[in-house]
């Protein structure tokens, strides 16, 4: 069905997310499917709880009933995830499971990618999308978790910050 390892949904039964993750990799290791199903993942975040003793940091189910699978989709991986006890289906219309984007992985957090950058703090950088089309400016700032970053341009005679995504602004020195 597909070439690439490809995240997937797995709808579960409420409070089964982690008993189903830790049986699909019990399953994977006994079996040898390494080459099939890579990874196995609950998402999770931490939050702050205040309670009249106090504030307590405290690890929450992001999605609660789902499950996300990193996979070559075959016949096989399909049958193995599927027949898992907890899994009542994959994400997607009837049995055909419908892979998560670039995107919506890299919104998740799932799984993070290198940024390499061609430009430092104290560069010149040109903007190439957006508003400020065109324009040159000086890095002040990157920011790496929100993948901006805020220059300086110079406009009506004055110093304007302006905070852009990485995709927006590409360095002089090419």
């Amino acid at each position: 069905m597909s070439d690439g390892a490809r995240w997937y949904v797995v709808h579960t039964y409420s409070g089964y997310e982690n008993k189903v993750a830790a049986t699909i990799q019990k399953t994977v290791e006994n079996r040898g499917l390494q080459e099939l199903i890579f990874d196995v993942r609950v998402p999770m975040e931490t939050v702050t709880e205040v309670r009249d003793t106090g504030s307590k940091e405290v690890e929450r189910k992001l999605f609660p009933g789902y499950v996300l699978v990193k996979m070559i989709m075959n016949d096989e991986s399909w049958y193995i995830v599927r027949n898992t006890r907890g899994v009542t289906s994959f994400v997607g219309p009837g049995s055909k499971p419908v892979p998560l984007t670039d995107e919506e992985v890299m919104a998740l957090g799932v799984e993070s990618m290198e940024i390499k950058l061609s430009f430092d703090v104290g560069d010149s950088v040109k903007v190439i999308d957006g508003p400020f089309d065109g324009n040159i400016g000086i890095v002040e700032e990157i920011s790496l978790p929100k993948k901006t970053v805020c220059i300086n341009i110079s406009m009506f005679g004055r110093e304007i910050p302006v905070e852009l995504k990485f995709n927006q602004v590409a360095s002089l020195e090419k």
